[in-house]
């Protein structure tokens, strides 16, 4: 084990620990996100991000790479969206109308994503995969849904006929479409599998995917809420050069801003323009939140998106520093996934536990590297996933390393290797 750092000065959290007992005498559980209650050491209150940075009700400012569960690409309080959501504020924040800014987004997105025939808005990525689901099944004329185990499509529960398979198995794909024949609507996926586990796709596999769908007149869907503006300009359908009949979006798409996006073939669009399939709703391509798109897929596109490489960029230097750091601390350690989506895994801290890729609460390595990074100023998610964002320069790479290495060292402490 390597020469340990010097140690933080001890760090004080109390007003937010005080603030989530109050908070659970009002808020079922104190939070407002089940995933939220597995921080470490406990979910913490906040009064602003700028940048790179978030600071605590107590007054700790941390580099974030949480980004708020991954939306915030261009990092927090981004002065172009700001600016764009003011002046929309001061227009007026919603009408249940159209506006001029829904077209122009739209045109940027059926630009930008190789599926895009047509889009249309909404709120959540669950809402987005819900209405890909009732798109497919109208298309297809079929009911059932294949989907893999661990991929998250949204926290509502999954229909009886939904069929969950291995991923990265095309044979068990295969077979599954011999076992159902003429009754599967659509097989949708992460093409890379964030919420599982950041696990990349095998050679072959989506091509294999696209292949197998075409062939028995089944529509694919990219769950693209995470991946989408996020590892690539183009999403992870341009990185991995597969095109698939739909594809869902949000978080990024927005920079922040509660907004998702089916995009897809004209053919299976149209039922929404026909109205075979309805879709509605209140907040639908509200200004507000296609002001923040528009400025956030301005600012991702310029320069041939050069902001986002830079960030696909500072995210490679971050896992090979890891990598690094855990090597010389001794502590085991994998780190999985793309420069702006990757999860440090440590081989104690337990398997995913359901199909929405949960893991048990933080304990052991996955624990104590947590704590230490965060008493080192680096605030991480609780399942271990990392979020890089185009304010993550080469000044904040360099100082979250050095906390990666104390962190890795208190890990190696406190649980010795064999």
């Amino acid at each position: 084990m390597s020469e340990t750092t010097t140690a933080p000065a001890a760090i004080s959290r109390q007003t937010s620990a005080d603030l989530l007992e109050r908070a659970k005498k009002s808020i079922a559980g104190g939070v407002s996100s089940a995933f939220r209650a597995k921080s470490v050491p406990f979910p913490l209150y906040f009064t602003h991000g700028e940048g790179p940075s978030i600071t605590d009700v107590d007054g700790n400012t941390y580099l974030d790479y949480t980004l708020a569960w991954g939306p915030l690409i261009l990092g927090h309080s981004h002065p172009a969206i700001a600016a764009a959501v003011e002046k929309t504020l001061q227009d007026g924040w919603d009408y249940g109308a159209q506006h001029e800014g829904e077209i122009r987004v739209a045109e940027r997105l059926v630009e930008l994503v190789p599926c895009a025939d047509r889009v249309v808005f909404s709120n959540t990525g669950t809402e987005a995969d819900q209405i890909a689901f009732r798109l497919s099944r109208a298309f297809t004329g079929r009911k059932r849904i294949l989907r893999f185990q661990n991929h998250y499509h949204g926290w509502l529960e999954a229909p009886p006929d939904t069929l969950f398979l291995p991923w990265n198995d095309l044979d068990v794909v295969e077979k599954a479409v011999a076992e159902y024949p003429d009754e599967i609507a659509c097989v949708i996926l992460e093409p890379i599998l964030c919420n599982g586990g950041c696990i990349l796709p095998a050679e072959g596999y989506l091509a294999g995917l696209r292949e197998i769908t075409a062939k028995h007149g089944i529509v694919l869907i990219f769950d693209e809420v995470i991946t989408g503006f996020r590892v690539d300009l183009r999403g992870a359908q341009g990185l991995y050069g597969i095109t698939p009949d739909l594809a869902t979006f949000g978080k990024a798409v927005a920079g922040g801003f509660p907004l998702s996006v089916i995009a897809g073939r004209y053919e299976i669009m149209k039922l929404i323009e026909d109205a075979t399939v309805l879709h509605g709703g209140s907040f639908n391509g509200n200004p507000t939140v296609l002001a923040a798109s528009e400025a956030t897929l301005e600012e991702l596109s310029r320069d041939d998106g050069a902001a986002l490489k830079a960030a696909n960029s500072s995210g490679e230097k971050l896992i090979e520093g890891i990598r690094a750091a855990a090597a010389e601390a001794g502590v085991p350690v994998t780190v999985r996934g793309v420069g702006t989506v990757f999860k440090v895994v440590f081989p104690d801290e337990g398997a995913v536990t359901d199909s929405r890729g949960l893991t048990a609460p933080p304990s052991g390595r996955l624990g104590a590297w947590l704590e230490g990074m965060l008493d080192n100023g680096v605030y991480l998610l609780p399942d271990g996933r990392w979020y890089v964002a185009t304010v993550h320069g080469d000044d904040e790479v360099e100082m979250t390393l050095e906390a990666a290495r104390f962190a890795m060292n208190a890990v190696a402490a406190k649980f010795p290797a064999n």
